[in-house]
C-alpha cells in the first residue's frame, strides 16, 4: 500500500490503481484508513447511528430528486454517488468491527434470493 507523506508524517493511504476494487479490498482499505488516519473505529452503536444518518441523507436526496417533492436548493449539487459511498463506508466499518466478511455474506445472500425468488417474481402479476 502506498501512502502520502508530509515531511516524515504518513498521511492518507493512496488508493491509486486499486480500481476496480473487490469487496474484500474495500474492507481492507477502510480498516487501513481507520488505523492510519482515523485513529480508531467508533463503537458499533455510534456507527449504527451514523449509518442511519447517512441513509437518511441519501433517502432525502433521492426522494426530492426523483420523487414528487421539490429538491432543496442546498441539495441540488449533492453528489448521489458520494452519498452512497458514505453509506457503504459506515456499513464496511460495521462489518469490520463485527467480523462480517461482506464478500461471503453477499454471496450467501444472492444464493438465498436465487433459491427463494427464482419463480416468485416471474409469477407476480404486478411485475408483468
Amino acid at each position: 500500500m502506498q501512502y502520502f507523506y508530509e515531511g516524515n508524517q504518513r498521511l492518507v493511504p493512496s488508493i491509486q490503481n486499486q480500481f476496480p476494487m473487490t469487496i474484500d479490498q474495500a474492507q481492507h482499505q477502510v480498516d487501513q484508513w481507520i488505523k492510519t488516519v482515523g485513529v480508531r473505529y467508533f463503537n458499533e452503536l455510534t456507527n449504527m447511528a451514523i449509518l442511519t444518518e447517512e441513509v437518511g441523507e441519501l433517502a432525502r436526496i433521492i426522494a426530492r430528486r426523483y420523487g414528487e417533492q421539490s429538491e432543496k436548493e442546498s441539495d441540488k449539487n449533492k453528489d448521489l454517488g458520494d452519498e452512497m459511498a458514505d453509506v457503504l463506508w459506515v456499513l464496511i466499518c460495521l462489518a469490520n468491527q463485527t467480523g462480517v466478511n461482506l464478500t461471503e455474506a453477499f454471496q450467501k445472500n444472492l444464493e438465498k434470493k436465487n433459491d427463494r425468488d427464482q419463480h416468485r417474481h416471474r409469477q407476480n402479476p404486478k411485475l408483468q
